[in-house]
C-alpha cells in the first residue's frame, strides 16, 4: 500500500482519518492514477490519498510501499509542487482543517484540501428575505464536489409574493430623485473594495474560478456600480426637447420607472452580472431577481451590503429555483425583463414577454471570433488570447472560441500560443498564482467533453489539452487548442462555453471577415494588428456588438460609458452606458402650447395658414433652427 508521508505523525493520522471517512462515502466522478504509464480510473475521493487497497479491495500490482514505478512517489506536504504534465499543479487550499498529498499525472503536488465550509450564520444572513417555501437544496463546491451550503428554493406562489412586496416598496422608492436613490450605490464602490476578500472567497467557493478571475468580477462590479450611481442623476433628469414651434411649444421629456423589473442572471459571473439589478433600481424600479442557485450566495452578498448602506429592504427581492418551476411566474408578474443566458432560453422569454407587450433586454450566447492580422505583435496577441480564451475557464459569454490567423504568421502564432498554454497553471487554489480554475458544474464539463470528442471524431487535431483532470478536482478540464476542425461540428458552430478554442488559417483580411461573420451569433470579437487604422477598418465590418482591438474582450466590456450587447442571435438591448439605464424607464413627453397653436389664428383661412406654415418651415431650416 502506498502511504503519504507528512510533517508530523499527528498530521498523518488526521489526514488518514479524513481520507478513510471520505472513502466510505459513495464516490462521485472519477480520478486518474498513473501506474506503469497507464491511466487507471479510480473514484475521485481516492485521489485524496492513494489508498488503493481501500478503493478496490485488493492490493494494487506494480505499487509498493515506496510509491509508483518510474520515480512517481508521494512526497511530504512541505515539498515544492512539481510539473504535472504540461500544466502545473500545487499550492494551497486554505479552507479547513485537513491536509493531504495527492498524485497528478507524471508527478506529485501538495494541496491542502478539505471540504470547504461556510459559516452557517453567514449563509443565514445572505439568504434572509429570500421568498422561498420549497425544500432547500444543497450546493457543492466545484473544487472538491463537497457539500457547500443549503440554499432555499421558491415556488411560483413565492414569486407572486415577491412581486407583491416589491410593488409596495417601489412606490416610495420612485418618489425619490435619482440623486437620492444613488447614495447607497455610490458608497458600495468603496465598501466592495475594502471587503473584497469576503466576496472573492464566496466566488471561488461557488464557481471554482481562479482568484484573479474572481477579482475581475470585483473590478467590474465596482466600476459599473460607480458609473451607474454617478450617471443616473444626469441621464435620468428631466430634459427640455425641441418643441413643435420655437417659443410657442415647451416640450419636456422625463424618465418614469417601469415598475417591477425581473432580473435573471447566470452562474458564471454571479457578482458582476447580478448587479444588473443596480441600474434597474437606480431608475426607480423594484427588482425581483432570480440568480442561479449554484452561485446564489455570491449574488446575495451585494444585496446584503447595499441594505447595510441604506437600500430599503424589500426593494430587491430574490427568488431561487429551477426555470421549469418559477420561470413563467417571473415573466408574468414583471413590467420588464432583463435576462443573461442562453439563446434558447432568451427566445422563450422574448416570446412570453411579447404576449404581454412588455419589454425585455437579452444578452445571449456567443461564438466569438478573434482575428490575427499579419502585422500583429504575436507575443502580445498570444498573451491576450490566453486570457480571452481561458479566462474563467472559458465560461465567459464574451470569451474567444474561434481564432482566425493570417497565413503569413499562422505557424508562428500557433507555436507561441501552444507553448504559452502548456505553461498555464491549473489547481484548486485560493491565491493569485493560478492561471485557470475549475469548471462550475458537471453539466458544463460534459458539454465541453462532447464538443471536443465530436471534433476529434470528425478529424480535428488536439494541439494541446483535451483531457479531463480529475486528479486536480472533479470538474477540471485542460485548456485546449484544436486545429483542423471540420465544418458542421458543434465546436465550430455552437457555443462551447469552456476552455476550448479552435484556430484557423486565413489568407486575407476579407477572408477573415467572412469567417468571423459566418455565425448566427454576434456578441463580441477581437482584432490584433499593429496598424490601428487597419484594425479599426476591419473591426467595423464584423457583425458583433463589441469589437476589441489588441484585446480579447475587456477593453469594450469595461468601458462603462459605452453600451454592450449582442447582434443577431446574441440578443437584444444593451447594458452599460446611458442605454443601460434608460432601458429600465418609460420615457414620457409633456408638451405645452402657448400663444400660437395649430388652429388658424384670428379667423385666418386654412389656405392662409398652410401658406404661413410653409414659409415658416423654410425660414426655420435656413436659420438652422430645424
Amino acid at each position: 500500500m502506498v502511504t503519504a508521508s507528512s510533517p508530523s505523525t499527528s498530521a498523518s493520522a488526521i489526514a488518514l482519518s479524513a481520507i478513510t471517512s471520505r472513502l466510505n462515502r459513495s464516490c462521485r466522478g472519477a480520478a486518474v492514477l498513473l501506474i506503469d504509464d497507464m491511466l487507471t480510473t479510480l473514484p475521485w475521493t481516492c485521489v485524496m490519498s492513494v489508498v488503493h487497497e481501500r478503493c478496490t479491495g485488493t492490493p494494487c500490482r506494480n505499487v509498493d510501499k515506496r510509491g509508483f514505478p518510474g520515480g512517481l512517489v508521494l512526497r511530504p506536504l512541505a515539498s515544492a509542487p512539481l510539473r504535472s504534465g504540461p500544466w502545473r499543479a500545487g499550492g494551497s487550499f486554505p479552507l479547513t482543517e485537513t491536509s493531504m498529498t495527492t498524485i497528478s499525472r507524471s508527478g506529485t503536488h501538495s494541496v491542502n484540501v478539505a471540504e470547504p465550509r461556510l459559516d452557517p450564520a453567514l449563509v443565514e444572513r445572505l439568504t434572509a428575505g429570500v421568498s422561498a417555501s420549497a425544500e432547500p437544496t444543497t450546493t457543492r463546491a466545484p473544487f472538491t464536489g463537497a457539500p457547500l451550503a443549503q440554499i432555499p428554493q421558491s415556488t411560483a406562489a413565492d414569486v407572486n409574493q415577491a412581486f407583491a412586496a416589491a410593488r409596495v416598496a417601489q412606490v416610495e422608492w420612485a418618489r425619490l430623485t435619482p440623486k437620492q436613490r444613488a447614495l447607497p450605490f455610490a458608497r458600495f464602490h468603496d465598501v466592495l473594495l475594502s471587503r473584497q476578500e469576503e466576496i472573492l472567497n464566496l466566488l471561488q467557493w461557488e464557481t471554482g474560478k481562479a482568484r484573479h478571475d474572481a477579482f475581475d468580477e470585483v473590478m467590474e462590479a465596482a466600476t459599473a456600480s460607480l458609473y451607474a450611481a454617478r450617471q443616473a442623476p444626469k441621464v435620468l433628469r428631466t430634459r427640455r426637447r425641441q418643441g413643435a414651434f420655437p417659443v410657442f411649444t415647451r416640450a419636456l421629456e422625463s424618465f418614469r420607472p417601469k415598475g417591477v423589473v425581473t432580473v435573471i442572471t447566470p452562474w458564471n459571473y454571479p457578482l458582476a452580472l447580478g448587479l444588473d439589478a443596480i441600474p434597474a433600481l437606480l431608475a426607480g424600479n423594484a427588482v425581483v431577481h432570480k440568480p442561479d442557485t449554484q452561485t446564489a450566495l455570491s449574488t446575495l452578498w451585494p444585496r446584503m451590503v447595499l441594505e447595510e448602506l441604506g437600500l430599503p429592504k424589500g426593494l430587491w427581492q430574490v427568488v431561487l429555483g429551477e426555470p421549469a418551476v418559477i420561470g413563467d411566474a417571473l415573466i408574468d408578474g414583471a413590467d420588464f425583463v432583463s435576462f443573461t443566458g442562453s439563446t434558447r432560453a432568451g427566445r422563450s422569454i422574448a416570446g412570453r414577454a411579447a404576449e404581454r407587450l412588455i419589454g425585455c433586454s437579452l444578452e445571449l450566447g456567443g461564438k466569438n471570433p478573434m482575428v490575427v492580422l499579419d502585422d500583429a505583435d504575436l507575443d502580445a496577441a498570444v498573451e491576450s488570447a490566453v486570457r480571452g480564451c481561458f479566462g474563467n475557464s472559458g465560461q465567459m459569454c464574451v470569451g474567444i472560441e474561434r481564432i482566425y490567423v493570417h497565413a503569413n504568421v499562422y505557424d508562428g502564432f500557433l507555436a507561441r500560443f501552444a507553448s504559452r498554454v502548456e505553461r498555464m497553471t491549473l489547481r484548486p487554489d485560493f491565491d493569485f498564482a493560478t492561471d485557470m480554475g475549475s469548471l462550475t458544474n458537471s453539466r458544463q464539463l460534459a458539454h465541453v467533453q462532447e464538443h471536443v470528442e465530436a471534433a476529434l471524431a470528425a478529424g480535428a487535431r488536439v494541439v494541446t489539452g483535451g483531457r479531463v483532470r480529475p486528479d486536480l478536482g472533479p470538474l477540471f478540464y485542460e485548456p485546449t487548442i484544436l486545429t483542423g476542425v471540420p465544418e458542421d461540428t458543434p465546436v465550430r458552430d455552437e457555443e462551447t462555453f469552456g476552455p476550448v478554442v479552435s484556430v484557423y488559417r486565413v489568407g486575407s483580411d476579407d477572408e477573415a471577415v467572412l469567417a468571423a461573420n459566418d455565425s448566427p451569433y454576434g456578441l463580441n470579437a477581437a482584432v490584433y494588428g499593429r496598424s490601428e487604422a487597419r484594425a479599426r477598418t476591419l473591426a467595423a465590418r464584423i457583425q458583433a456588438g463589441t469589437v476589441n482591438i489588441n484585446e480579447g474582450y475587456a477593453s469594450a466590456y469595461a468601458s462603462q460609458g459605452a453600451s454592450m450587447g449582442g447582434m443577431k442571435s446574441s440578443g437584444v438591448g444593451r447594458r452599460h452606458g446611458p442605454a443601460g439605464l434608460v432601458k429600465y424607464t418609460e420615457p414620457q413627453t409633456v408638451a405645452s402650447q402657448r400663444l400660437l397653436g395649430f388652429d388658424p389664428p384670428f379667423g385666418m383661412s386654412r389656405a392662409r395658414q398652410v401658406a404661413l406654415f410653409t414659409t415658416s418651415l423654410r425660414i426655420l431650416k435656413m436659420l438652422r433652427i430645424r
